[in-house]
């Protein structure tokens, strides 16, 4: 399964940017879907999820800025931030809890990321 974001870039402070993510790949179900961001110098942090039945959750930093999305028919999840703070700054990565299908047949479960996706905050 491979996940490929879009949606990144610079923005000044408060604007708003919409980060995209969509999985492709032999899947038969994706549960939770969600974004995560490692800043410079930083350790990489969740910042929200979104179950399959649509249940968020937000870490305490972006509560009531950031809002995440899906499209269950096209295996696509949705960040949209605004009031954007300098300490946004950072790369952003999708997953995705996938249950997909070998070349034999076979499900495997897995957390797939996708490759990142740089959101730059200026002041």
């Amino acid at each position: 399964v491979q996940l490929q974001a879009s949606g990144g870039g610079l923005v000044q402070v408060g604007g708003s940017l919409r980060l995209s993510c969509t999985a492709a790949g032999n899947i038969i179900r994706i549960d939770t879907m969600g974004w995560h961001r490692q800043a410079p110098g930083k350790q990489r942090e969740l910042v929200a999820t979104i179950t399959r039945s649509r249940i968020t959750t937000y870490a305490d930093s972006v509560k009531g800025r950031f809002t995440v999305s899906r499209d269950n028919a096209k295996n696509t999840v949705n960040l949209q931030m605004n009031s954007l703070r300098p300490e946004d700054t950072a790369v952003y990565y999708c997953t995705a809890d996938t249950i997909s299908q070998t070349s034999e047949g076979s499900p495997v479960a897995a957390r797939d990321w996708g490759q990142g996706t740089l959101v730059t905050v200026s002041s």
